[in-house]
């Protein structure tokens, strides 16, 4: 006796294998995308990264009325520091002179602010207008 064929086909079995499938490849593209994030440096996102929150510390002390220099000096140090590091960050521009131009402005700005800190609220937004001139130069030529 022939079997009578099957009503309603294979198309649960097809969306299943096509659901299947595009999990799989969810799921590679994601394994994919982390490894080529992995495999780049955070080096330069970083140190700016760093930069900012210091440079938003000086905003925030500022705004609490609070510009002694044992609150700025501090994170006037640790963007000293920093500046040390612009070249070593971004290796590609070490040879450009508006870069090189840029960063030993930077540098002399926090040189003097160390050398004379900035005593009250006046200095301190001072000091923040002159960084904040000096990065953004470098910003405006080189992060497009």
């Amino acid at each position: 006796m022939p079997t009578a064929p099957v009503k309603g086909g294979h198309g649960a079995r097809y969306l299943f294998l096509f659901l299947i499938g595009l999990v799989i490849g969810v799921v590679a593209t994601v394994m994919a995308l982390r490894a080529l994030h992995a495999r780049k440096d955070h080096f330069p996102e970083s140190v700016m990264h760093v930069q900012q929150w210091h440079m938003g510390q000086l905003k925030s002390s500022l705004e609490q009325n609070r510009c002694g220099p044992t609150d700025s000096l501090p994170h006037v140090q640790s963007l000293r520091t920093l500046a040390n590091d612009l070249e070593p960050a971004f290796p590609d521009l070490r040879d450009d002179a508006r870069f090189g131009d840029a960063a030993s402005k930077l540098r002399a700005t926090l040189d003097a602010a160390l050398a004379s800190p900035p005593l009250n609220c006046a200095g301190v937004q001072a000091l923040m207008k002159d960084v904040g001139g000096a990065c953004k130069a470098c910003h405006q030529d080189f992060r497009g």
